[in-house]
Protein backbone atom coordinates (compact mmCIF):
# COMPACT_ATOMS: atom_id res chain seq x y z
CA UNK A 1 0.00 0.00 0.00
CA UNK A 2 1.50 3.34 -0.99
CA UNK A 3 1.87 6.18 1.50
CA UNK A 4 -0.72 8.26 -0.38
CA UNK A 5 -3.35 5.53 -0.36
CA UNK A 6 -2.61 4.76 3.30
CA UNK A 7 -3.03 8.42 4.25
CA UNK A 8 -6.17 8.63 2.16
CA UNK A 9 -7.61 5.57 3.92
CA UNK A 10 -6.85 7.07 7.36
CA UNK A 11 -8.40 10.42 6.43
CA UNK A 12 -11.48 8.75 4.94
CA UNK A 13 -11.86 6.68 8.11
CA UNK A 14 -11.55 9.81 10.27
CA UNK A 15 -14.22 11.60 8.16
CA UNK A 16 -16.50 8.56 8.46
CA UNK A 17 -16.02 8.50 12.25
CA UNK A 18 -16.83 12.22 12.52
CA UNK A 19 -19.94 11.82 10.31
CA UNK A 20 -21.13 8.84 12.37
CA UNK A 21 -20.56 10.68 15.66
CA UNK A 22 -22.45 13.74 14.35
CA UNK A 23 -25.34 11.46 13.35
CA UNK A 24 -25.37 9.91 16.84
CA UNK A 25 -24.23 6.51 15.61
CA UNK A 26 -21.97 4.22 17.59
CA UNK A 27 -18.44 4.08 16.17
CA UNK A 28 -16.76 0.72 15.92
CA UNK A 29 -13.14 0.81 17.05
CA UNK A 30 -10.53 -0.55 14.68
CA UNK A 31 -7.71 -2.43 16.36
CA UNK A 32 -4.30 -1.29 15.17
CA UNK A 33 -2.33 -4.05 16.89
CA UNK A 34 -2.95 -7.52 15.54
CA UNK A 35 -2.01 -10.52 17.64
CA UNK A 36 -3.07 -13.71 15.83
CA UNK A 37 -2.50 -15.83 18.94
CA UNK A 38 -5.15 -13.98 20.96
CA UNK A 39 -7.49 -13.15 18.09
CA UNK A 40 -7.53 -16.73 16.75
CA UNK A 41 -7.32 -18.88 19.88
CA UNK A 42 -8.87 -21.86 18.08
CA UNK A 43 -5.56 -22.34 16.26
CA UNK A 44 -2.40 -23.56 17.98
CA UNK A 45 0.79 -21.54 17.73
CA UNK A 46 2.20 -24.12 15.30
CA UNK A 47 -0.85 -23.85 13.07
CA UNK A 48 -0.68 -20.04 13.03
CA UNK A 49 3.03 -20.17 12.21
CA UNK A 50 2.33 -22.60 9.36
CA UNK A 51 -0.47 -20.37 7.99
CA UNK A 52 1.91 -17.41 8.27
CA UNK A 53 4.58 -19.34 6.34
CA UNK A 54 2.06 -20.08 3.57
CA UNK A 55 0.86 -16.46 3.53
CA UNK A 56 4.40 -15.06 3.33
CA UNK A 57 5.33 -17.53 0.60
CA UNK A 58 2.80 -15.89 -1.72
CA UNK A 59 3.15 -12.30 -0.43
CA UNK A 60 5.97 -11.57 -2.88
CA UNK A 61 5.58 -7.81 -2.36
CA UNK A 62 6.32 -8.31 1.37
CA UNK A 63 3.68 -5.71 2.21
CA UNK A 64 1.61 -7.91 4.52
CA UNK A 65 -1.19 -8.31 1.99
CA UNK A 66 -2.09 -10.67 -0.81
CA UNK A 67 -3.14 -8.51 -3.73
CA UNK A 68 -5.10 -9.74 -6.74
CA UNK A 69 -2.00 -10.85 -8.66
CA UNK A 70 -0.47 -12.66 -5.67
CA UNK A 71 -3.78 -14.39 -4.92
CA UNK A 72 -4.02 -15.40 -8.58
CA UNK A 73 -0.54 -16.98 -8.48
CA UNK A 74 -1.33 -18.70 -5.19
CA UNK A 75 -4.49 -20.30 -6.55
CA UNK A 76 -2.71 -21.36 -9.76
CA UNK A 77 0.13 -22.98 -7.80
CA UNK A 78 -2.39 -24.75 -5.57
CA UNK A 79 -4.04 -26.17 -8.69
CA UNK A 80 -7.29 -24.22 -8.46
CA UNK A 81 -6.97 -21.27 -10.87
CA UNK A 82 -9.68 -18.62 -10.61
CA UNK A 83 -11.10 -16.06 -13.01
CA UNK A 84 -10.50 -12.37 -12.36
CA UNK A 85 -14.06 -12.05 -11.11
CA UNK A 86 -13.62 -15.15 -8.95
CA UNK A 87 -10.50 -13.67 -7.36
CA UNK A 88 -12.29 -10.39 -6.62
CA UNK A 89 -15.15 -12.36 -5.07
CA UNK A 90 -12.65 -14.27 -2.91
CA UNK A 91 -11.14 -11.01 -1.63
CA UNK A 92 -14.60 -9.53 -1.01
CA UNK A 93 -15.69 -12.64 0.88
CA UNK A 94 -12.46 -12.83 2.92
CA UNK A 95 -12.47 -9.18 3.93
CA UNK A 96 -16.24 -8.51 4.07
CA UNK A 97 -15.50 -5.16 2.43
CA UNK A 98 -16.20 -4.04 -1.14
CA UNK A 99 -13.53 -1.32 -1.02
CA UNK A 100 -10.65 -3.58 0.00
CA UNK A 101 -8.66 -5.11 -2.85
CA UNK A 102 -6.18 -7.16 -0.82
CA UNK A 103 -6.23 -9.91 1.81
CA UNK A 104 -4.42 -9.21 5.07
CA UNK A 105 -3.00 -11.98 7.26
CA UNK A 106 -5.96 -11.44 9.62
CA UNK A 107 -8.42 -11.98 6.74
CA UNK A 108 -6.36 -14.99 5.62
CA UNK A 109 -6.74 -16.58 9.06
CA UNK A 110 -10.44 -15.71 9.06
CA UNK A 111 -10.83 -17.86 5.93
CA UNK A 112 -9.59 -20.88 7.89
CA UNK A 113 -11.80 -20.00 10.87
CA UNK A 114 -14.83 -19.85 8.55
CA UNK A 115 -13.79 -23.11 6.87
CA UNK A 116 -13.50 -24.89 10.23
CA UNK A 117 -16.92 -23.59 11.23
CA UNK A 118 -18.44 -24.71 7.90
CA UNK A 119 -19.34 -21.13 6.94
CA UNK A 120 -17.85 -21.24 3.42
CA UNK A 121 -19.79 -22.31 0.36
CA UNK A 122 -18.48 -25.67 -0.81
CA UNK A 123 -17.76 -24.49 -4.37
CA UNK A 124 -16.32 -21.06 -3.51
CA UNK A 125 -12.74 -20.05 -4.18
CA UNK A 126 -12.13 -19.54 -0.46
CA UNK A 127 -13.36 -23.05 0.26
CA UNK A 128 -10.88 -24.39 -2.30
CA UNK A 129 -8.13 -22.25 -0.77
CA UNK A 130 -8.89 -23.61 2.71
CA UNK A 131 -8.89 -27.21 1.49
CA UNK A 132 -5.73 -26.87 -0.58
CA UNK A 133 -3.71 -25.17 2.17
CA UNK A 134 -5.18 -27.21 5.01
CA UNK A 135 -2.56 -28.03 7.60
CA UNK A 136 -2.16 -31.74 8.01
CA UNK A 137 -1.91 -33.39 11.41
CA UNK A 138 1.45 -34.85 10.32
CA UNK A 139 2.86 -31.31 9.98
CA UNK A 140 1.53 -29.74 13.18
CA UNK A 141 1.25 -32.92 15.22
CA UNK A 142 -1.66 -34.47 16.98
CA UNK A 143 -1.36 -31.87 19.74
CA UNK A 144 -2.05 -29.09 17.23
CA UNK A 145 -5.20 -30.78 15.96
CA UNK A 146 -6.22 -31.61 19.51
CA UNK A 147 -5.84 -27.97 20.55
CA UNK A 148 -8.15 -26.89 17.76
CA UNK A 149 -11.01 -28.89 19.22
CA UNK A 150 -10.17 -28.09 22.81
CA UNK A 151 -10.42 -24.38 22.01
CA UNK A 152 -14.04 -24.86 21.09
CA UNK A 153 -14.78 -26.64 24.38
CA UNK A 154 -13.24 -24.47 27.07
CA UNK A 155 -11.62 -21.03 27.20
CA UNK A 156 -9.83 -21.95 30.40
CA UNK A 157 -8.37 -25.04 28.80
CA UNK A 158 -7.31 -22.95 25.78
CA UNK A 159 -5.42 -20.49 27.95
CA UNK A 160 -3.69 -23.37 29.74
CA UNK A 161 -2.65 -24.97 26.43
CA UNK A 162 -1.44 -21.64 25.07
CA UNK A 163 0.78 -21.06 28.09
CA UNK A 164 2.06 -24.63 27.97
CA UNK A 165 2.94 -24.23 24.30
CA UNK A 166 4.82 -21.02 25.03
CA UNK A 167 6.61 -22.80 27.87
CA UNK A 168 7.61 -25.68 25.56
CA UNK A 169 8.91 -23.22 22.96
CA UNK A 170 10.96 -21.43 25.63
CA UNK A 171 12.35 -24.73 26.92
CA UNK A 172 13.30 -25.73 23.38
CA UNK A 173 14.99 -22.35 22.81
CA UNK A 174 16.94 -22.73 26.07
CA UNK A 175 17.96 -26.29 25.17
CA UNK A 176 19.24 -25.15 21.77
CA UNK A 177 21.11 -22.24 23.38
CA UNK A 178 22.72 -24.64 25.89
CA UNK A 179 23.78 -26.97 23.07
CA UNK A 180 25.27 -23.99 21.21
CA UNK A 181 27.26 -22.93 24.29
CA UNK A 182 28.53 -26.50 24.80
CA UNK A 183 29.63 -26.74 21.15
CA UNK A 184 31.39 -23.38 21.46
CA UNK A 185 33.21 -24.48 24.64
CA UNK A 186 34.22 -27.76 22.99
CA UNK A 187 35.52 -25.85 19.96
CA UNK A 188 37.58 -23.53 22.20
CA UNK A 189 39.12 -26.55 23.97
CA UNK A 190 40.11 -28.11 20.65
CA UNK A 191 41.41 -24.78 19.36
CA UNK A 192 43.52 -24.41 22.52
CA UNK A 193 45.21 -27.74 21.72
CA UNK A 194 46.35 -26.33 18.38
CA UNK A 195 47.52 -23.06 19.93
CA UNK A 196 49.76 -24.88 22.45
CA UNK A 197 51.29 -27.14 19.87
Amino acid sequence: MSADSELSAVLNRRCQINDDLDAGKQVKKVLKVFNPYTEFPEFSRKEIKEYERIFKKYDVGNDGYLDLEELKKMMEKLGAPQTHIGLKQMIREATDDEAVHMISFRAFLTVFRKAAAGELQADSGLSQLAKLTEISVEEVGVAGAKQFFQAKISELERDKNFLAEIRREEEERQRLEQERRERKAEFKQRAALFNHA
